[in-house]
């Protein structure tokens, strides 16, 4: 008689609950839906985008950045049209993908519910190709103090570096050459800024550095900590003060929407997305601003704030009169009577 001696069958191991912000974030809870609005709707006339195109930085000491530009169907060259900068701008380029918003700005544009806008949306640079510049001897130094690749370092010495220099960028180089090729609006009423991530605080300082040239922000998971802080020791900044200086800097004509969730990211170099992000919201909310905050229980991922990009933008542009080259923000009587936000521990 033969003994057949069967080894148990082992249970399968527990799957690790996805953390896109690292194993100090919380777990990340299904993606909301995307509403209609963002998707492609029957009927509804679309844009064209360019090609890639690509620009030389002569401010970033030769760093090359990589850009498109989208032109809704009802551009009328004879009537300038807002503008729109989206930072990390590749990645909202799929129609079919998590933060489409080719989609959403055809539909709201359509709807009436936001003006014209000519949105460029831009990627971050690579200074691979200027070896022995400045910038590329910072971001070099960067990316081996922190482990980072030079392509992500360059990144962060754009985005979340508390200055006036991606301003620069932006308003010296890039959009005056999109406007070689299409009527824009000059005035900041008419010039809208967002990103998520490190793409967020870029989009908050380009407004809060020039308020007189971009005065309206969505920051989606903004980074307001201290990626930045004093690698640059001539500037004594980091995200990490952006509450403060709200509270204590001269009030800036801004309308901005702030968005982040209870699962984002607390970083051991950095320090902490969800705190930060409630603490930008109550230093606008104390001083008057003209401002949105949404907290969900995402982590740090696009999803939630794709997922109410159409409210967002609705809200960013709304009482927009192209007639108009300025509006004082006020805060919303609404908002002005309720209290800050409060916060508690909710996992221990």
């Amino acid at each position: 008689m033969i003994t057949l001696h069967l080894a148990a069958q082992q249970p399968a191991p527990p799957s690790t609950p996805p953390r896109p912000g690292g194993p100090n974030s919380g777990i990340a809870p299904p993606p909301p839906p995307l509403p209609a609005e963002l998707l492609q709707q029957p009927g509804v006339p679309t844009g064209k985008l360019s090609d890639r195109l690509n620009i030389r930085s002569q401010i970033y000491d030769g760093m090359v950045s990589d850009y498109w530009v989208y032109v809704p169907a009802q551009y009328d060259a004879k009537k300038p049209a807002a503008v729109m900068v989206f930072q990390d701008g590749e990645g909202y380029l799929n129609r079919k993908g998590g933060h489409p918003a080719l989609n959403v700005l055809d539909n709201l544009i359509a709807a009436g519910k936001i003006p014209v806008v000519i949105a460029i949306f831009t990627n971050p640079g690579d200074i691979s190709a200027s070896p022995n510049t400045p910038t590329y001897n910072f971001v070099e130094a960067f990316s081996k103090k922190w482990s980072r690749t030079l392509k992500d370092s360059m990144r962060s010495t754009e985005y979340d570096t508390v200055s006036d220099r991606y301003d620069r960028f932006l308003l010296n180089e890039l959009i005056p050459e999109v406007a070689k090729h299409y009527s824009l609006r000059t005035d900041a009423y008419s010039r809208a800024i967002t990103g998520s991530s490190s793409g967020g605080i870029c989009s908050f300082n380009a407004a809060w550095q020039r308020p007189d040239e971009f005065s309206r922000v969505i920051s989606w998971i903004g980074s307001f900590t201290a990626i930045q802080w004093k690698e640059d020791p001539a500037n004594p900044d980091g995200g990490q003060d952006y509450p403060e200086k709200i509270l204590r800097e001269p009030h800036h004509n801004v309308r901005v929407w702030i968005q982040d969730g209870n699962n984002d990211q607390e970083n051991p170099n950095y320090g902490s997305w969800p705190l930060a992000n409630i603490r930008i919201a109550n230093a606008l909310k104390l001083k008057g601003y003209d401002f949105q905050f949404t907290f969900g229980k995402g982590p740090h991922s696009q999803s939630e704030g794709a997922a109410e990009f159409a409210d967002e933008l609705t809200w960013l542009w709304r009482g927009y009169d192209p007639a108009k080259t300025s509006e004082t923000y006020t805060q919303d009587p609404a908002e002005a009577t309720k209290p800050p936000f409060r916060v508690a521990i909710v996992n221990r």
